[in-house]
């Protein structure tokens, strides 16, 4: 080979190799960009991730969002928001108030013992009864304006119990039996009145109610969730001084038994009643 050609293949050689090199850089600076890329991606989705569950976290519950919703009151309601539930013969003179909790065992025990009697009462027209629903086993504290975080049973029963009312008033009373029966209420630490679909099987054993779609639509569609809020509420912001449930109002004077506790049996609750209804 000659001076000339060794030369020249030199340089080819050598242009050969730069251009290798400026390929390879070109490679390395992609992929240097590619990795900045994707791990700035990374970052962003971490970060999103992160805000998306802050976000989440600080949005308000259902029954949080409910608080300022309009509220749609049932059928046979009258007052603010349709709290005022009185049910019984116009002609009855007085009016027994009921303050009760969905979720309350002994208000559970209370209608299991004396719910019979006291509408029987109602029926002979000897008193109108109005019912003050509380929500306060949920861990609520309405008069606060603050949902609290013990569970929603009550609230979900109120609900239901808004939408056998719109129904009915005997179908609201029966309703409300059955929730409370040794049948169907469950235990304080269980949160089970939650459950829509539990809710509207206890109500196939209330005649008004079994396959009544109008009131499974309205347990479903949580149509009377924003009144059951409100019906907390009245029972919170309660001028009779009842903080526990079960009560009984008539007067404006608390029914006791002499010991100071709510009348719990047929005889105690018998003479309660007939005393605060001479009075």
């Amino acid at each position: 080979m000659s001076k000339r050609n060794t030369q020249a293949a030199k340089t080819a050689a050598r242009e050969r190799l730069r251009v290798e090199r400026e390929r390879d850089a070109k490679k390395a600076k992609i992929k240097r960009q590619l990795l900045v890329a994707t791990t700035i991606v990374g970052v962003l989705a971490i970060a999103g991730g992160i805000g998306y569950g802050i976000v989440q976290a600080n949005k308000p519950s259902h029954w949080e969002a409910l608080k300022d919703d309009k509220v749609v009151a049932p059928a046979n309601t009258t007052g603010t928001n349709g709290t005022t539930v009185v049910i019984g013969e116009d002609s009855a003179k007085k009016t027994l108030k009921l303050y009760e909790d969905p979720r309350c065992p002994v208000c559970a025990s209370f209608e299991q013992t004396v719910g019979e009697t006291l509408e029987k009462d109602v029926e002979d027209g000897k008193y109108k009864i109005q019912f003050v629903g509380g929500t306060f086993l949920d861990g609520d504290s309405m008069e606060d304006g603050k949902i609290g975080s013990n569970g929603e049973g009550s609230k979900s029963a109120m609900s239901a119990m808004g939408a056998a009312l719109n129904v009915s008033p005997e179908a609201f009373l029966d309703y409300k039996s059955a929730l409370y029966s040794a049948k169907w209420h469950p235990q304080e630490s269980t949160d089970k009145f939650k459950d829509d679909d539990y809710l509207i099987e206890i109500a196939t054993s209330v005649p008004d109610l079994k396959g009544n779609k109008t009131f499974e639509d309205a347990v479903r569609n949580g149509t009377y969730d924003a009144w059951a809020l409100a019906m907390s509420k009245t029972f919170d912001t309660n001028k009779d001084d009842v903080n526990g449930t079960p009560s009984l109002v008539m007067d404006g004077k608390m029914l006791t038994t002499p010991s100071g506790n709510p009348p719990m049996s047929v005889a105690d609750f018998r003479t309660a009643v007939d005393a605060a209804l001479k009075a």
